[in-house]
């Protein structure tokens, strides 16, 4: 069965707040990496269920069901994820204050430390000055702020000038993904970020080249006109 054919069953069972159906679906995938289960089925699905609440496509419960439910489905998986031990670097992550917000990151996060980075997820909310105290105190490698909403961008820039204006954490890049910098071209640059993201699996294959490699911004580009996430492994036969 194919990718495309397995995001939409799941997709439709998760609108429905239907369970039963829901993990069944995810059961066909047993053969499967939990991580390409991550990356290759949560994350679309993810990704069409926002875009729907976005356009007021879907109900509002609708919503709530889906995102909920779909949030189970991506503990369960990442408690089958094979972890490195941290060798890479150290991230310290945030995000919007939305659920759809939080599971983006979540994914993000979880992918990351499978990948052997030692991560720490403060979620959603947490008020720009005391995200900045944490880093100045915790001088991570990398600052993540995935799958941030229009209105932590004041918030955000004001990080990024302030780590730059005091040179308080000069071995700290800010990495942006997902949210609203993937519907805004240009914004990550724009805002001063170090890298840009726009998938979870994009995030983990930029990071995971050698830490002093300089990766420039790619242009983030609509969703509908990147190219398709690479299959690592067939989701089902």
């Amino acid at each position: 069965m194919s990718q495309e054919v397995l995001v939409e069953r799941l997709f439709e069972a998760l609108v429905a707040g239907d369970r039963p159906a829901a993990r069944a679906i995810v059961q066909e995938t047993t053969s499967v990496p939990a991580a390409t289960v991550l990356s290759d089925l949560f994350w679309p699905v993810h990704e069409l269920i926002e875009k729907l609440h976005r356009n007021d496509q879907m109900t509002h419960i609708s919503y709530q069901m889906s995102t909920r439910l779909l949030r189970m489905l991506v503990d369960q998986a990442a408690g089958k994820l094979s972890v490195q031990a941290p060798f890479r670097e150290t991230v310290f992550a945030a995000c919007g204050t939305t659920e759809g917000e939080e599971l983006a990151a979540q994914i993000a996060c979880d992918l990351l430390e499978a990948n052997g980075f030692a991560v720490t997820f403060a979620g959603g909310g947490v008020p720009a000055d005391e995200l900045l105290a944490q880093v100045q105190e915790r001088r991570p490698n990398i600052l993540l702020l995935f799958a941030s909403s229009a209105s932590d961008l004041p918030g955000v820039r004001q990080i990024i000038d302030t780590l730059k204006s005091n040179g308080s954490c000069r071995e700290t890049r800010v990495v942006v993904g997902g949210g609203v910098f993937n519907r805004a071209d240009g914004l990550a640059q724009e805002i001063g970020a170090s890298q840009w993201a726009y998938s979870p699996a994009d995030l983990v294959d930029m990071l995971t080249l050698k830490p002093e490699t300089d990766v420039p911004l790619a242009k983030p580009q609509p969703a509908a006109e990147k190219a398709p996430v690479k299959v690592k492994r067939r989701l089902a036969a």
